[in-house]
C-alpha cells in the first residue's frame, strides 16, 4: 500500500518516468477483511498506531522523526531499505477490492492509469497480467521505484518520483483515466497539502475518467508509520471532490494487519463529469 504525503522540494524523477493506475469497484455489499498470517516475533502494538519495520507490529513503515518538518522522502526511502518488500505492512497479496473497481471502469486496455503513493506495490504487476499498457507508478521514494521497476522491467510503465502537495513532475504529465490512491492522502494533514492535492488530482483526470480513494475510516488510527493521519469517510471526500465529479461506489474494507489489529478503510469510486 502505498505508497505518501509529504512537504519535498527537491524530488528526482527516475529514468523512465511516471505511471499511473487507477482503479474503480463495484458496489460491494459488504466490508472486505484481509487476513495475513502472524509474523514471528510478533509485538502487540497500540490500537491508536501503526509502524512497519518494528519486527511486524506496524502496517506501514519504519517509526519516523516526526520533529519539525520531517524529512518525509528519507522517512519512506528508509522504509523501503530496510526491510523486505513482504514485510513491510502494507503488503497486499489479495488485491481483489481494487482489481474489482478497476474491471468495473470498463476502461480500454490502453487507458492511461496513474498509481499515486505506489511504493513497490504488486497492483502494476496485476494491471500488466490483465493487458493494460499505460501505466504510471508515481511515489515520494525513489528507492521504493527503483524495487518495482527492478522487478517489472515492463516498458508498459513509467516511473515519477514527485510529491502530490508540492508537484514538479506530475504538473507535466499528460492527464490520465484513471487516478488511483490507497493509503496515501490520510498523510495529508495540512490544509495547504491537501488543497494541493486535490487540486492536481481535479486538474490531471480526464472528462469521465475515475478516481479511486482508499483512505483511513473515521474509526480507523490516527497514526501510521510513525507519522499522523487525517481520517476521512464518505461524506468528506465527496466534499473535497466537488460536484464536478460523481460518487459511483463506496464501502468500508477492514485490512488485518500481520500483529492482527484491525485498520478500517473507506473506498470510493468517482467518475468526473
Amino acid at each position: 500500500m502505498a505508497d505518501e504525503v509529504l512537504n519535498m522540494s527537491d524530488l528526482t524523477i527516475n529514468k523512465h518516468r511516471c505511471k499511473l493506475e487507477v482503479l474503480c469497484f463495484k458496489t460491494a455489499t459488504k466490508p472486505y477483511t484481509k487476513r495475513y498470517p502472524p509474523l514471528k516475533n510478533e509485538i502487540k502494538m497500540n490500537e491508536n498506531s501503526c509502524n512497519i519495520t518494528d519486527k511486524g507490529k506496524s502496517c506501514c513503515s519504519s517509526p519516523a522523526n516526526t520533529n519539525s518538518e520531517t524529512n518525509l522522502k528519507e522517512h519512506w526511502n528508509n522504509a523501503y531499505l530496510n526491510s523486505p518488500e513482504e514485510k513491510l505492512g502494507w503488503f497486499e497479496t489479495d488485491l481483489t477490492p481494487t482489481l474489482n473497481l478497476v474491471s468495473n471502469t470498463n476502461l480500454d486496455k490502453d487507458a492511461r492509469i496513474l498509481n499515486v503513493g505506489a511504493g513497490s506495490t504488486t497492483l502494476i504487476d496485476e494491471l500488466i497480467n490483465l493487458g493494460y499498457i499505460n501505466l504510471i507508478a508515481c511515489d515520494l521514494s525513489e528507492i521504493a521505484l527503483e524495487k518495482l521497476e527492478s522487478r517489472i522491467k515492463s516498458s508498459k510503465v513509467d516511473y515519477v518520483v514527485d510529491d502530490l502537495t508540492e508537484p514538479s513532475k506530475l504538473t507535466n504529465i499528460e492527464n490520465v483515466d484513471l487516478w488511483i490512491d490507497r493509503a496515501v492522502l490520510h498523510f495529508f494533514t495540512k490544509n495547504n497539502e491537501q488543497d494541493e492535492y486535490f487540486k492536481l488530482l481535479k486538474s490531471k483526470v480526464n472528462t469521465n475518467g475515475f478516481v479511486i480513494l482508499a483512505e483511513y475510516h473515521m474509526n480507523g488510527a490516527t497514526v501510521c508509520a510513525g507519522l499522523p493521519v487525517h481520517r476521512y469517510s464518505k461524506e468528506m471526500l465527496v466534499e473535497r471532490l466537488g460536484n464536478k465529479f460523481e460518487l459511483l461506489e463506496s464501502f468500508e474494507y477492514t485490512y488485518l494487519m500481520p500483529s492482527g489489529n484491525e485498520r478500517p478503510y473507506i473506498y470510493t469510486l468517482f467518475r468526473k463529469k
